[in-house]
């Protein structure tokens, strides 16, 4: 097997709060493979996006800083970088595309010098280089009519051709690892799918790697080849794709994979089935249950689940569950 591109151990970032320090991401561990896609899956607040954040060393202090564990990038540690040193990694070797774009986008800058200056900074080109390089990346995301576009303000554009902007730019100087957090929020479900093919046609063009962050379990079955399920802050499951959805480990994991809405048929009286949902809250941080954190929601909790926190361990063939009562095998 080869190395891993990214090599993600035991990592923790705390975020400071009036009511003292908490661990939004706790003992987090997963690898990526050069030209692999790695799903990152929870309900909002379980610390998906942290993670992403921790990775690019883009963890705003204060509040938030990494307090342990270890992020290697081609066997490098990136958390002892120098921040000069960082800034070189970030666009030219990984690289990041996040939720909201307009949130993203400079309002005061054409879209093609927002892309133009990544290129010039690491690539050291022309600013007439840089802005036909930026003109092939508007073209290679779909962007219709790329030499008028270029000259473009973020508002002028729709909301999926912003989305497809913020690729081009975090394409542009050709990074080995993308991280993609939530890229089709907010967009309607046509934009969505054409992001998301968008994605896989240029990951498989570049071979290049990619962590997915969703919520959408069924964009992980489409798009992934490994997955990471997280709860609280932590990870409960780690597991193939296909074996994850052949039969998950985690009572968590199960829960998310029954919600998902299918096409069935109707019953006698017209009406589709309820969706199953899983009872209860996540936890809040600040007050986080002693032993497992998902056992008050959990129809398999045991006696030993209030009193010792489970960790990860195989469960069976390259499937990993932090728990003590895992969902048996078919």
């Amino acid at each position: 097997m080869s190395e891993p591109l990214l090599d993600v151990r035991g990592l923790k970032t705390q975020l400071s709060l009036e009511e003292g320090p908490v661990l939004a991401v706790d003992d987090v561990s997963f690898s990526i493979p050069p030209g692999g896609t790695l799903g990152v899956v929870g309900e909002s607040g379980c610390g998906k996006s942290l993670t992403a954040l921790s990775v690019m060393r883009l963890v705003p202090e204060p509040p938030g800083r990494v307090v342990g564990g270890r992020i290697r990038f081609r066997g490098e540690d990136l958390l002892a970088l120098p921040e000069e040193k960082m800034r070189r990694m970030r666009g030219r070797h990984l690289s990041m595309v996040f939720q909201e774009p307009m949130t993203s986008l400079n309002p005061v800058y054409t879209v093609g010098e927002q892309i133009s200056e990544g290129v010039r900074l690491h690539q050291g080109l022309s600013k007439a280089a840089a802005r036909e390089h930026s003109v092939e990346m508007l073209r290679q995301v779909g962007i219709p009519a790329p030499e008028q576009r270029v000259d473009s303000y973020p508002h002028q554009l729709s909301g999926g051709m912003r989305q497809r902007v913020m690729i081009a730019m975090a394409l542009a100087c050709g990074p080995e690892l993308l991280i993609a957090d939530e890229p089709t929020t907010a967009l309607d479900v046509t934009i969505q799918a054409q992001i998301l093919e968008l994605l896989k046609r240029l990951q498989a063009e570049r071979h290049m790697a990619v962590m997915l962050i969703t919520h959408d379990l069924g964009v992980v079955a489409e798009s992934c080849d490994a997955v990471v399920v997280m709860y609280a802050g932590r990870v409960v499951e780690r597991a193939p794709v296909k074996a994850l959805f052949r039969q998950p480990a985690h009572p968590y994991t199960a829960g998310l994979l029954r919600s998902i809405p299918a096409l069935q048929e109707t019953g006698g009286a017209g009406e589709r089935p309820r969706l199953k949902t899983i009872p209860g809250m996540v936890p809040s941080l600040r007050r986080l249950p002693g032993g497992c954190r998902f056992r008050d929601r959990c129809e398999r909790a045991l006696d030993i689940c209030a009193r010792v926190e489970p960790q990860l361990e195989l469960k069976r063939d390259g499937q990993e569950a932090a728990c003590h009562n895992p969902v048996p095998a078919p």
